[in-house]
């Protein structure tokens, strides 16, 4: 609770802080419940009338502002917000994987498969489809580029394969951020995503 008698700025800053730091500001499925609880510490905060606080209203308005500003790093780092942008995902390949080419990857993800390890299986085919469009001119290299990245500058070039390529991408991450794993039936999907793209007559379109 919020004590009744007056207080300074410093203990105005060290409830702020304490405030943050109760596990609904880090929670990342339930943002509007962290929304809700913004709030109603603004609220709070706001409730105290100037002769509460040192400074008045203005005192409030640049602490409350103070607030605001440490909320939105958290919120931009927690929850829906967190892997939005390059910065916050993971490129498709990795350097272990760079030298390899399409057909090395395919080959590999052919091997993944038959041991029953679907997830390094589904992974290596979405690197096979990466490379092999860098390879034959379709997209320029980019050792960046996330799945994402991947599902919307591929599925640009190849239109009829534009909702299969984001749903592999939305794979791809799954399994790579941990909360997702491969089946046969996802891996056989991408196989033959990754053959029709190789069949396709846009791959023989460069690159803009």
């Amino acid at each position: 609770m919020i004590p009744a008698a007056p207080i300074g700025r410093d203990p105005a800053q060290r409830l702020a802080r304490q405030e943050l730091s109760k596990a609904i500001y880090h929670q990342t499925s339930v943002p509007q419940e962290v929304l809700g609880a913004i709030e109603r510490f603004l609220q709070r905060l706001f409730s105290f009338t100037n002769s509460n606080t040192p400074g008045g209203w203005w005192s409030l308005v640049a602490l409350a502002a103070l607030v605001v500003v440490i909320i939105a790093v958290i919120v931009a780092g927690v929850g829906p917000f967190a892997g939005s942008g390059r910065r916050g995902a993971r490129a498709v390949l990795s350097p272990d994987t760079l030298p390899l080419t399409a057909r090395q990857l395919r080959a590999a993800a052919a091997a993944s498969a038959g041991e029953g390890d679907y997830s390094t299986a589904v992974l290596q085919r979405l690197r096979a489809i990466a490379v092999s469009c860098e390879e034959r001119g379709v997209l320029v290299p980019d050792a960046g580029r996330t799945a994402d990245e991947l599902a919307a500058q591929a599925g640009a070039r190849f239109p009829a394969h534009g909702s299969d390529l984001l749903e592999a991408a939305r794979a791809f991450d799954r399994i790579r951020y941990g909360y997702g794993i491969g089946t046969a039936a996802g891996y056989e999907r991408l196989r033959d995503l990754d053959d029709a793209l190789a069949a396709d007559s846009a791959l023989a379109r460069s690159a803009p």
